[in-house]
């Protein structure tokens, strides 16, 4: 029986004579530098994306270095390979928009080059889900390594941490009790070290998200990207992708439904973003696992919010990782978890959570008989306005308005939005529910629009807070009550493409619905000769509108998805 080719023999590029294309390759190998006996170890490639358009990344060099170190020390080689990164704030018109170009590029090099097992590097918010969606396809072991989040900052004794606090001063600004002066100062005091954003908005959700799939070492979610801990397990996850090279354990293996139900359970119980139900739909749809918003919902109401951070709470990620991090959240719904699922060491996570910590700091990782809320931080929603579902963060929203009725104030799009949101004409009051219309995948790319700005008028007489609907979505750093993620989305012909200026609308929480209060045959007339906005003619943006899924689905392409796995 023929060995399987391993290390740089893998893949070998077809040339009508395989011993030549080894040959050829090992030639160019050598000219980087590398001794032949390094050459016939096995590979590891380290998945890198360093950019000066992704601050959150700034450390990737000494990352790369610290795998790299690990993958040497336990006896293979390490091959650093580059693809897209994703830096959140410095893409136009949304970083969600090349979420899928991202996947593809890692899901292509993965197969492509010749690795045995690859650790993959990422952090800002599209960049681990994207990461994870390619890995699931990929043949080869993986493991995922996170940047980190970055420490805090200060501002008159007040600890600031990107970008929770930045969205308080800046609605604190428009309403007027910040001066241009006082904002100038606080824009460079929010975001001071390396790493990601320093709450639980979308990257640390994933981040601990990729941790409860069991893609990323134990205990490796929060630790600050400062730290050298965090360096520490860098080199440690380059030992582990050696140490799973011919354990058939990839990541095909590990996402499981029933990992992907624990992700769901922790999704709740930090009170984390609304985006990580978009990424864990894409992620399990790689792989066939439908993510259900009726199961989300069980889980929810099932699922108590352990995390005091914000935007939900008080606290930031670096007292989250000193309080006890995922293993303290771990263990407090240890009743609620699937504990056979197995993670990239092949430990099952009831060996995991057989392991007692020594300290967990209650005021941050509450007990589960303590909770911060007894139910999960989010709720999805269906209704006439939304009758394929979408999302709401009960966490972070206002209470009072769980149950409100008000009359529509509709955007018909971004322009629309920027242009009259702040017109001392607009006719809106505090009791108004605020609709922005052609935010969607299909429209937009489905940017972080969904939280719309509270019309100055009404910020400066103190309002801070409304009932906001749209078709987009809303960082993970954000608060509010806010739906968001509508589907069908408005330009494809949903619902909301029917809502009109003064139409009632209603939002019951408690109901888990959210209702256009008009007539079936006026919505339907309302939509005759409907048209959705024009495509782009060519590039990746034709690829994406032409191929991308709604919200509930992940806005994964339709062709990239995957079939249901086998449960027999």
């Amino acid at each position: 029986m023929t060995e399987e080719p391993h290390g740089l023999d893998r893949g070998l590029t077809n040339y009508g004579d395989r011993d030549f294309a080894r040959y050829l390759r090992r030639s160019f190998a050598r000219s980087t530098g590398i001794s032949p006996g390094l050459l016939n170890k096995p590979v590891v490639g380290i998945g890198m994306t360093p950019s000066a358009f992704n601050n959150c990344h700034r450390g990737m060099p000494e990352l790369v270095a610290a795998v790299s170190r690990g993958v040497l020390a336990a006896g293979a080689l390490p091959m650093p390979f580059p693809t897209v990164s994703l830096g959140e704030v410095f893409l136009n018109p949304t970083s969600m928009m090349y979420r899928n170009l991202m996947a593809m590029d890692t899901e292509e090099m993965l197969a492509a080059q010749p690795m045995d097992a690859a650790v993959l590097i990422g952090g800002c918010d599209k960049t681990v889900p994207a990461q994870l969606m390619g890995a699931a396809q990929a043949d080869i072991p993986v493991v995922q390594l996170v940047t980190g989040p970055m420490s805090t900052g200060r501002h008159r004794g007040q600890r600031l941490g990107a970008c929770t606090d930045c969205r308080g001063f800046w609605a604190r600004y428009r309403a007027g009790s910040v001066d241009a002066e006082e904002i100038a100062v606080v824009e460079g005091r929010l975001a001071v070290t390396q790493g990601t954003c320093a709450v639980m908005g979308t990257a640390s959700t994933m981040a601990c998200i990729a941790e409860a799939l069991g893609m990323a070492l134990p205990g490796s979610a929060a630790i600050p990207a400062v730290l050298a801990e965090r360096l520490v397990a860098a080199e440690e996850s380059g030992r582990t992708a050696v140490a799973l090279i011919g354990s058939g354990r990839t990541p095909r293996t590990i996402i499981t439904p029933h990992a992907v139900e624990n992700a769901m359970r922790v999704l709740m119980a930090l009170g984390g973003s609304t985006n990580a139900i978009v990424h864990l739909a894409a992620i399990a749809g790689r792989l066939g696992i439908a993510v259900s918003l009726d199961r989300l919902n069980a889980i929810s109401d099932e699922t108590p919010v352990l995390v005091d951070l914000k935007p939900v709470g008080e606290g930031y990620m670096e007292d989250f990782h000193a309080a006890g991090g995922m293993g303290a959240v771990l263990r407090e719904l240890r009743p609620l978890l699937h504990l056979d699922t197995t993670d990239v060491t092949g430990m099952t996570l009831e060996e995991r959570l057989d392991v007692p910590l020594d300290w967990v700091d209650r005021a941050v990782i509450r007990a589960a008989a303590d909770p911060v809320s007894p139910v999960g931080g989010l709720v999805s929603l269906r209704g006439s306005l939304a009758p394929d579902g979408a999302i709401f963060k009960r966490a972070a929203a206002t209470p009072g308005l769980f149950e409100h009725e008000g009359r529509a104030v509709v955007f018909t799009g971004l322009e629309d939005l920027s242009n009259r949101i702040d017109d001392p004409d607009l006719d809106v009051t505090p009791e108004d529910v605020l609709v922005l219309q052609n935010a969607g995948p299909h429209a937009a790319g489905m940017p972080e629009a969904g939280y719309l700005p509270i019309p100055r008028k009404l910020a400066r007489a103190g309002v801070k807070d409304m009932v906001r609907i749209s078709d987009a979505r809303m960082s993970g750093t954000a608060f509010g009550t806010i739906v968001l993620h509508t589907a069908p989305e408005s330009a494809i012909g949903g619902p909301l493409a029917a809502v009109r200026d003064g139409d009632r609308i209603r939002l019951s929480v408690a109901e888990r619905r959210i209702d256009l209060l008009v007539a079936p045959e006026e919505i339907a007339r309302r939509m005759q000769g409907f048209t959705p906005p024009p495509a782009p003619a060519r590039g990746y943006k034709a690829l994406y509108r032409r191929s991308v899924l709604q919200a509930p689905e992940g806005c994964d392409f339709d062709f990239l998805k995957g079939q249901a796995p086998s449960l027999g």
